[in-house]
């Protein structure tokens, strides 16, 4: 269970074009990922037409041999064990693959977990892959090493584990990287590492931490530091990025291609750039858009949140203001928020997203 490119493509943030999304471009990213020695290809039923596109842009096009592909199963938002169980059913049709290489229980959490176990969702994929329509099965992650610890121990069979890993939640108690992480190797788990770029925010760091990045190699791109940190790791099998186009595909296989793991003086350089954002205010949110899926007044929290994080990190307050605007024109405003709480249930970075709207209401004066 190995990739010659630890580089994962991460089929959640693709290109757009109009309301779709950018078949053309996505080709053109899958062949330069294949190309370069890419393998990992990964969706999830709940990513819309992520799966779809995987279809026309990635299984249409190369012989199944070439690639290797992951999807997810997202029990939370169905209320019967047959509708989750029919999630594997509906990935394969719309993906056309025939088979999944990787299989993953997905974002499994305190408040989720129970439900996963009351549909018996893990002897289900047990019984897939005897049947041969999985090759490997794991589940990816987004709580604390106690429940990690007591999933791997209950499943020893899992093949692997998906977290999320990066250095700016290596120590970050909400996410816990660092122990769930040793919890997973402890346990002899492959790991699929997730958000190593933090949802983009550690492409466009604060600007304390561009500077130790520029001041250290100029010419590296700081989306680089953030991946080659977590592929430096021991027993990763993949590294996930959610890339939007070419340019950002270009970059990543420029250092992952002939990958090499960090220097002691860049772990150095990394130990700096986390200790400057532990003076970061800025909200945590990496716009998976979880959140969005079930808000009763349509508010675009992700989009909110980025509009106020331009003005904590930058002090670009008007420009913030301006974002504000147009990201709430025709959805709902963070006033309108009624404190449902459904938000942050779903909430994989456990945000205190109720509270934290309330603070955006002042873009609305």
């Amino acid at each position: 269970m190995e990739n010659s490119l630890k580089l994962g493509f991460g089929l959640m943030r693709l290109p757009r074009k109009g309301l779709g999304i950018d078949i053309a471009e996505t080709s053109r990213m899958v062949d330069a990922f294949l190309e370069a020695g890419g393998t990992y290809f990964d969706t999830a039923f709940v990513y819309p037409g992520s799966e779809e596109a995987a279809k026309k842009a990635l299984v249409d096009r190369h012989p199944r041999e070439s690639y290797t592909l992951a999807t997810k199963l997202y029990a939370a938002m169905m209320p019967t064990a047959k509708m989750a169980k029919s999630q594997l059913q509906t990935s394969l049709k719309r993906t056309g693959a025939g088979y999944f290489d990787y299989y993953l229980l997905h974002t499994l959490q305190e408040n989720n977990v129970r439900k996963y176990d009351k549909f018996e969702l893990w002897d289900f994929v047990r019984e897939q892959k005897e049947k041969g329509v999985i090759r490997h099965w794991g589940f990816s992650f987004h709580d604390g090493p106690e429940l990690l610890d007591e999933l791997l121990t209950k499943n020893p069979d899992a093949d692997f584990v998906q977290l999320q890993i990066n250095y700016a939640d290596w120590e970050n108690p909400k996410v816990t990287s660092r122990a769930n992480y040793e919890v997973a190797r402890r346990h002899g788990k492959s790991i699929v590492v997730m958000e190593p770029v933090k949802g983009g925010l550690l492409a466009n760091p604060i600007p304390e931490v561009k500077k130790i990045f520029d001041q250290a190699d100029p010419k590296a791109s700081y989306a680089s530091w953030a991946i080659r940190y977590v592929a430096s790791l021991e027993g990763i099998l993949s590294v996930l990025s959610g890339m939007s186009n070419l340019e950002q595909m270009q970059d990543n296989l420029s250092y992952m291609k002939n990958f090499q793991p960090l220097s002691e003086a860049e772990r150095e350089i990394i130990r700096q750039a986390q200790k400057a954002m532990g003076q970061d205010g800025s909200i945590a949110c990496t716009s998976c858009h979880y959140c969005t899926k079930g808000c009763p007044k349509q508010i675009p929290i992700p989009e909110i949140f980025a509009a106020r994080n331009r003005q904590i990190v930058y002090n670009q307050y008007d420009e913030g203001k301006a974002l504000y605007q147009k990201a709430v024109e025709g959805a709902g405003k963070a006033s309108d928020c009624i404190g449902c709480l459904q938000c942050e249930k779903a909430c994989p970075q456990h945000l205190p997203i109720t509270k934290l709207l309330e603070e955006c209401r002042a873009m609305e004066q």
